[in-house]
């Protein structure tokens, strides 16, 4: 049996794969990391929100301009979880678009191996195997079309989920909106 890899090949894959995992962990990290932050920032505009909207209802004259306010204050909220929605969905989309560089790059060398290596075993292989080597390199070609296809495909998925997000926000925006203006609309004829 012939051995094809050489101690500088081996060492060289060993360090590609350490360094495609490692950026496979810093890309987990980042993410965790601008999740964490977003996270932290959320919780003290929260406590933030919460303590300054108490201090207003309390501060209301009557129980009518409590319902006014409380009316009014929930559309800035809603505006505030939507764009928390929009932020985490933002980083786990770029998460997910730098994983599928790494893993594409990973692809495409092992590829380029494979590729490298039937050149190799053609030359060597004894007479008549040139058919097996072409089955092979079919085999790989179809494999990788369908890889194709298919990366093709789910960022079609991303893209259409994307955009039914916006759409979903935008309505969630505008129908709390409209529903707050109601509110205080009503409100207001209740003490007229």
């Amino acid at each position: 049996m012939t051995n094809f890899a050489t101690p500088e090949q081996f060492a060289a894959a060993n360090k590609a794969t350490v360094d495609s995992l490692l950026a496979l962990a810093n890309t987990a990290f980042a993410s965790a990391e601008r999740i964490a932050a977003l996270n932290l920032h959320t919780a003290r505009a929260v406590i933030e929100d919460s303590v300054a909207n108490t201090k207003a209802l309390l501060g209301a004259k009557d129980a009518q301009e409590a319902l006014s306010l409380q009316a009014s204050l929930t559309q800035p909220n809603v505006e505030k979880a939507v764009a928390y929605s929009r932020s985490v969905y933002e980083i786990a989309a770029q998460t997910q678009e730098e994983l599928t560089k790494v893993v594409e790059v990973q692809f495409n060398e092992f590829n380029k191996n494979v590729a490298g290596l039937l050149d190799k075993v053609s030359k060597t292989a004894p007479a008549g195997s040139d058919v097996a080597v072409a089955a092979v390199k079919s085999a790989i070609a179809a494999a990788n079309s369908a890889y194709d296809s298919m990366n093709k495909a789910a960022k079609q998925v991303a893209e259409i989920a994307e955009a039914n997000v916006a759409a979903a926000t935008n309505a969630t925006v505008k129908a709390v909106g409209a529903t707050s203006a109601a509110a205080a609309t009503a409100s207001k004829k209740k003490t007229a």
